[in-house]
Order: structure tokens, then C-alpha cells, then sequence
């Protein structure tokens, strides 16, 4: 008599899985009717380049770091820390993002002059300035610059991310008072006016001693300091300044001291 032994077979139950949950695709992340071949696996993020510039090359290389390691799909092509460095990396390569901080090796807030002359010359790159601090005079001067964003370097680094994406994307990265600090300063705007380059004659002692720290990067507070008056006294001279000298603003101070330097 012939025996037939039966062996038992093992089935595997994920042959009886669809083909997205045998990759380990939730059923409710399927939309339905997506072809198939779009299951393999996630779309690549797009690639966004990043051009940084900071006063010292550490500054840069920390910066690079931290944007790097993040999630995103973020690629440091370049890193600068003057003028003519960051002129010449947007001329031989593509830039997505710049982020340039408002000092430079150049000088003190020569950054606003930077951002100003890539809005101009490349259109297509869109800058970020990195401040020490929130100041509403720099706010505004940093958008009046062609600024996109404006992030302080005190705030975490997933918001910086955020910042780049936002403002590859188009948007303008601003928060509510800061966005009403532009708005202000739209509605009271005063005519453009003329620098007066011989008008440092026309200073004071006390004008030209609070001008020389103003263009060394000082804040009120420290220059108050060192010349032993309050803030307040401090802001009166500033505004006297800006009308002796046919400016408005204190970039446009300091902006004003550099090119004196340079001439």
C-alpha cells in the first residue's frame, strides 16, 4: 500500500498584503488612484543652496554645521566674509538663499549694503539677515535693504530652517510687530535726500564723538556709557547727525563713516 505523506506549508501571510503595506506604507497614507510606481518610497527633497556669510570664517563653519545637519535638503555651496568674497561666489555659482549677517569683515553692519547690492545685481538669490539683536530701526532698514527675512541669531536653529524654506518658497519671513514696523515706517516715510558728505564738519565735539562709536558697531547703551550720558542724550545727537548729514537711519550712519574711510 503507497503512503502519501503531506508536509505542511508554511504560508507567509504578506503575500496576501497589498503592495503598500508590504513596504510598510500605512493604509491611510495611500491616496487613492496614485500609480504604483509612485509607492517606492518618498519624493527627494529639493535641493536649496545656501550661500553664508559671516565676519569670521569660524562664524561661518558653525553656521554651516548647524544648517547642514539638519533634516532639510539644504547644501552650503559657499562661505564668505567680505564684499567681494560673497560678489564673486554669486558670480560662479547658484545661490537659492543668502545669509548674511549684518557685520562683516568689511565693517560694522556692512551687510545691509551687501543684501542691498544682491537684490540689484542677482535678482533671483534671495537674502536673509542675520542680527545680534532685535533692534526696530534695524528691522526696518534690513527690509528697506531687499532683505526677504530678517532672523535674530539668539532664536533656535529649527526656526532658522523654517526661515530658509519660507523664503525660498517666495514668502517674506516676518513676524506681526515686525511687519508693523514696515508698515509704520511706509506710512511716515520721508522723501529720499541727499548725502551731505562735507556735513561731519558741521558736528560738534559731543556729535562726532557719539558718530565715531556709532560707526565702530556700538549700541546706545554702550556709548552712553563711555561718554558718561544717558541713552536719551544719546538719541538726540543721533537725530541731529541725521540731519546735519542728509541721512535717515543708522546703517545709513555707518555706511556713511566707510565710504568717508574709503575716500
Amino acid at each position: 500500500m503507497n503512503v502519501r505523506i503531506f508536509y505542511p506549508r508554511i504560508i507567509n501571510l504578506e503575500e496576501f498584503l497589498p503592495e503598500h503595506e508590504r513596504m510598510g506604507i500605512p493604509t491611510a497614507s495611500i491616496t487613492p488612484g496614485l500609480p504604483r510606481r509612485q509607492l517606492s518610497g518618498a519624493h527627494p527633497q529639493e535641493k536649496i543652496f545656501i550661500l553664508i556669510a559671516d565676519d569670521s570664517l569660524m562664524g561661518c563653519y558653525l553656521l554651516k554645521s548647524a544648517v547642514t545637519r539638519s533634516r532639510f535638503g539644504f547644501e552650503v555651496v559657499a562661505c564668505a566674509t567680505s564684499r567681494s568674497e560673497i560678489m564673486q561666489c554669486l558670480n560662479t555659482r547658484s545661490v537659492d538663499v543668502a545669509l548674511v549677517n549684518e557685520d562683516l569683515m568689511d565693517g560694522p553692519l556692512t551687510g545691509f549694503q551687501v543684501v542691498s547690492e544682491v537684490r540689484v545685481s542677482f535678482p533671483k538669490t534671495r537674502a536673509v539677515l542675520l542680527l545680534k539683536s532685535v533692534q526696530d530701526e534695524m528691522i526696518v532698514d534690513a527690509f528697506r535693504s531687499g532683505a526677504k527675512g530678517v532672523f535674530c541669531r539668539t532664536e533656535p536653529l529649527p526656526a532658522l530652517c523654517k526661515c530658509i524654506r519660507s523664503v525660498h518658497r517666495g514668502q517674506i519671513w516676518a513676524n506681526s510687530k515686525q511687519l508693523h514696523l514696515i508698515l509704520e515706517a511706509l506710512v511716515h516715510a520721508t522723501p529720499l535726500r541727499a548725502t551731505y558728505y562735507r556735513g561731519r564738519a558741521l558736528l560738534t565735539k559731543r556729535e562726532d564723538e557719539v558718530f565715531s562709536l556709532v560707526a565702530e558697531g556700538l549700541p546706545n547703551k554702550l556709548i552712553a556709557h563711555r561718554l558718561g550720558i544717558s541713552e536719551h542724550t544719546v538719541g538726540n545727537y543721533l537725530f541731529k547727525m541725521y540731519d546735519k548729514l542728509g541721512i535717515s537711519s543708522r546703517v545709513e550712519l555707518v555706511l556713511y563713516a566707510l565710504a568717508r574711510r574709503q575716500a
